[in-house]
């Protein structure tokens, strides 16, 4: 099978959708700080693949924990394998056995963390538990959170020539066919076009806004650099200047209309089509690819 890979860069809009430590009464929010100090929030990794795993309507693969106390690691069972659990197949795993070197398997989805588009600028909301406190004529808890509404953007990279293919030790491999390779692609897009988190009460929609990309002879995670905005516009030209002779013949462009100042540039120059239109496309590519092998 000739190497294919698929990536697709995602702008979504969300608030407060992943929190790390709280410092002191305070809930704050993940942070990168980046240029003159600027801090930009953002959504690991690890979460978004927690949501999309959560949503994509597959039997979760069974963990076991191992070890004993504080040592103790909990893991994907041993005798669970790619044939039987997307989830494996799509992430990875790392399985130990004591006296042994145990099997592992590369993530061959892979997810960026969702960076804010918009700098962080401190707002914070106040929290208490007034309506439950007067019940009992208590005094109520005050805390607070940091909270920040922003576009963000990430990029999933996907091999497709190592989906459903698997050796985790010399004697055993593994293989399922092309038509349920396509399957799990496919799924997972749809999954990907409709994303949501639930996170404090809320839940947050993580659907694209603008979304580009397609099948490529590279693996390149293409634009994960280039998707900008500014005031309020998608920087057009920065993302045509990676379009390197067998990328822009491929690369495919869905656009919610109304979102973005500059829609019409981006039509006219990125081809762009409204959402299900850019995922069936892609669904189709993905078939294509399997369907030729």
């Amino acid at each position: 099978m000739r190497p294919k890979g698929l990536a697709i860069t995602i702008i979504f809009e969300a608030e407060s959708a992943n929190y790390g430590e709280s410092i002191g009464n305070v809930a704050s929010l993940k942070k990168m700080s980046r240029g003159k100090g600027d801090q930009y929030t953002y959504i690991s990794r690890q979460a978004l693949r927690h949501n999309v795993v959560e949503q994509l309507g597959e039997r979760l693969a069974p963990v076991k924990a191992e070890g004993s106390g504080d040592k103790k690691v909990v893991q994907f069972e041993s005798d669970a394998t790619i044939v039987d659990y997307p989830e494996l197949d799509f992430f990875g795993y790392l399985k130990t056995e004591k006296g042994g070197n145990g099997k592992k398997r590369s993530a061959k989805v892979r997810i960026s963390n969702a960076v804010s588009l918009e700098p962080f600028r401190g707002d914070l909301d106040f929290l208490t538990n007034k309506g439950l406190a007067d019940r009992i004529n208590s005094n109520m808890n005050i805390a607070q959170a940091e909270i920040h509404r922003s576009y963000y953007r990430y990029t999933i990279t996907i091999d497709l020539d190592q989906i459903g293919i698997d050796s985790p030790v010399p004697e055993e491999n593994y293989e399922i066919d092309h038509k349920e390779k396509a399957r799990r692609i496919e799924k997972l897009l749809d999954t990907v076009s409709l994303l949501y988190r639930d996170i404090r009460g809320r839940r947050e929609d993580l659907k694209p806004l603008f979304a580009i990309g397609g099948v490529y002879d590279i693996k390149n995670p293409i634009f994960s650099n280039t998707v900008e905005l500014k005031d309020g516009m998608l920087q057009v030209n920065q993302i045509k200047s990676v379009m390197y002779k067998g990328i822009k013949e491929n690369t495919k462009c869905g656009l919610v209309m109304g979102k973005f100042i500059n829609e019409n540039e981006i039509k006219a120059e990125l081809n762009a089509v409204n959402m299900p239109e850019f995922i069936e496309s892609l669904k189709k590519d993905v078939r294509d690819y399997y369907e030729g092998n």
